[in-house]
């Protein structure tokens, strides 16, 4: 090349690279740099990867969960969380049946029954389960308590209701002031559901004096692809990768030994272990980013969920709000909760517990 061309190429390519650092620009404010208060306790949070009981085998037995939840117990906290829609949700997803069709049935319990029992939809019964709690006494009646339950189903809110229920004393679990013997059935078979949110959020709640449980899970990103087909093959395809393996490859290992409170206390130990987000990210979302398809069905997929574990956050962090200082449970699928530990990271208030060291 002769010498008087090359200043302008190199300065070419320095414009070029300063116009690419310009778009890639770095944001000069992290919340997380930023932490309080000054005065007071902060608030605490402790996100704990579950893996979803109801997909485990057959070896596994609710009783085996013990090892886990006495060590919950032992940070004591003062509200817990739920991978569940809220009541509210459900009834705005009833209303738009275009978009969220295919997701009404999955993650929104029917309040038909609840409604015919207490004569209130979702939302009258959202409202009176405010204000009953708003004025609620140290010791409830076990009547007021059925009361509760009652306009809890009623709100969609099943897992608080069974709170309530687990509350009373055994004789006490019956139908009455709202409560009918529909209601009642849908309580006790709810009550032996293989499902972390009964199993251990419901069952640590009513063992601690909680009142009820908060849904924070949140499916408003959902929609249908128009090409299911071809979604799902591109995904499959993203998912086929040595991380998912190595996933693979525990689990049988883990699963293998699930008929014990040691093997499940394993299981756990291992979803909340650090590096475990960064695998699943290899395995899966990191994957799906970079599937290489027309359509972008892997970056469609990223973004519905970055979108829902943002507003899982956001709901998390509304509750902590209402009662700063306050040390929140939050039990979720395993796969969240790396993001939920980062987002929750970036509030001013909030410190992140390790779910490992409880576990220990």
């Amino acid at each position: 090349m002769r010498p008087h061309l090359r200043f302008p190429l190199l300065l070419v390519s320095m414009m070029l690279c300063g116009v690419a650092a310009a778009q890639e620009g770095q944001p000069d404010f992290a919340p997380a740099h930023f932490k309080g208060p000054i005065a007071g306790a902060a608030s605490e949070v402790l996100v704990l990867g579950s893996p979803h009981l109801s997909q485990l085998p057959d070896n596994f037995q609710p009783v085996a969960l013990q090892p886990v939840i006495e060590r919950l117990a032992t940070w004591r906290p003062h509200a817990i969380a739920i991978e569940a829609l809220s009541g509210a949700q459900c009834d705005f997803m009833r209303r738009y049946q275009r978009r969220y069709k295919d997701s009404i049935a999955p993650y929104c319990p029917e309040t038909t029954a609840a409604r015919t029992a207490t004569g209130l939809d979702v939302m009258q019964a959202t409202e009176e389960a405010d204000k009953m709690l708003a004025a609620w006494p140290s010791t409830p009646s076990a009547a007021q308590r059925r009361r509760m339950a009652a306009v809890f189903l009623a709100g969609g809110e099943r897992v608080s209701a069974l709170v309530q229920w687990l509350r009373l004393p055994g004789g006490e679990r019956r139908a009455g002031d709202g409560l009918d013997a529909v209601l009642v059935d849908q309580l006790r078979a709810l009550a032996t559901r293989r499902n972390e949110s009964v199993l251990i959020g419901a069952r640590l709640a009513a063992q601690l004096g909680h009142e009820r449980v908060f849904a924070m899970d949140d499916h408003t990103a959902d929609s249908s692809e128009d090409d299911q087909q071809a979604f799902g093959a591109a995904l499959s395809k993203a998912w086929d990768n040595p991380a998912t393996r190595e996933r693979a490859q525990t689990d049988k290992v883990l699963h293998a030994r699930l008929d014990s409170p040691d093997g499940v206390l394993a299981l756990y130990r291992d979803d909340n272990a650090r590096g475990k987000g960064e695998l699943v990210f290899r395995s899966d979302f990191g994957a799906a980013m970079n599937e290489p398809s027309a359509q972008r069905f892997g970056r469609k997929y990223l973004g519905y969920w970055e979108t829902r574990n943002l507003r899982m956050a956001a709901n998390i962090r509304d509750v902590m709000g209402m009662r700063p200082g306050q040390r929140m449970l939050v039990i979720v699928g395993a796969s969240h909760k790396a993001y939920l530990d980062g987002y929750l990271h970036q509030m001013h208030d909030v410190r992140v517990v390790d779910a490992a060291a409880l576990l220990r």
